[in-house]
């Protein structure tokens, strides 16, 4: 089946994100705008998996727990897990390896944590938006080990992609897939970089606001609907990701 999708969507829990994107706001924007499967990836963080995954399972959407971690090489990459309890202790991995600097909400926002009816159940205090001390080339490998899969963000970006910060996709990553930005131009890129045609090539948002939520437009051909399905996609089995 075609399921159209956004794998990348920052909930308030993300300091840069707006107070609005809470759980159910996140989930029935993406119900208004067509999708049928979507990701919460918060930075460094997967601590509003829980709540959104939830509200997508009271509203018929399928929510892939999710992060976009920085690495120590101040690169994103998307993280993506089968189940809220894999996210949860990658979570936990991550977080015993991000620097202990406090966050100061007056100067980088909020970090707010909710349950799945939009109530506040607690702050992060630590700041989401530092590096992580985990290398470029073991994020996969460790993503894996909790069941996910993982992949460079916004790589057509001139800030915190691995194009822009190490010049190319190291091999040594072992990366089966790649997002270019909405408005990224793909056969530029798969020109200039020609280890590209063997990655799977996504679209995703990277909202911070709910005005930031496009219409759909990129899909995926599913067996069906599900993390772990699209997960095994992601991991180089036989798919198809389409940008329109």
């Amino acid at each position: 089946m075609r399921a159209y999708y956004d794998l990348h969507l920052h909930s308030c829990l993300s300091p840069c994100a707006d107070d609005d994107m809470t759980p159910n706001n996140i989930v029935n924007m993406a119900l208004l705008l067509g999708y049928d499967i979507i990701a919460v990836t918060d930075h460094n963080s997967c601590q509003n998996v829980p709540a959104v995954v939830r509200a997508g399972e009271a509203n018929g959407l399928t929510v892939v727990p999710g992060m976009e971690l920085c690495t120590a090489e101040d690169v994103h990459v998307i993280c993506l897990f089968p189940t809220v309890e894999a996210a949860i202790s990658f979570d936990r991995f991550v977080s015993e390896r991000m620097p202990r600097i406090k966050n100061r909400p007056e100067i980088f926002g909020r970090q707010t944590v909710m349950d799945e009816n939009d109530a506040v159940t607690g702050e992060e205090d630590i700041l989401l938006l530092n590096a992580s001390a985990i290398g470029l080339n073991s994020v996969r490998e460790t993503a894996r080990r909790f069941g996910g899969t993982a992949f460079p963000a916004h790589i057509d970006r001139n800030a915190y992609s691995v194009l822009a910060n190490l010049g190319g996709i190291p091999p040594e990553a072992g990366f089966t897939a790649a997002e270019i930005s909405l408005k990224g131009n793909v056969r530029a890129l798969l020109k200039q970089y020609g280890d590209l045609e063997k990655m799977h090539l996504l679209s995703n948002s990277d909202s911070h606001t709910l005005e930031d939520m496009p219409d759909r437009s990129a899909s995926v051909i599913l067996p069906e609907k599900t993390s772990e399905c699209l997960i095994s996609i992601l991991e180089g089995k036989n798919g198809v990701f389409l940008i329109d």
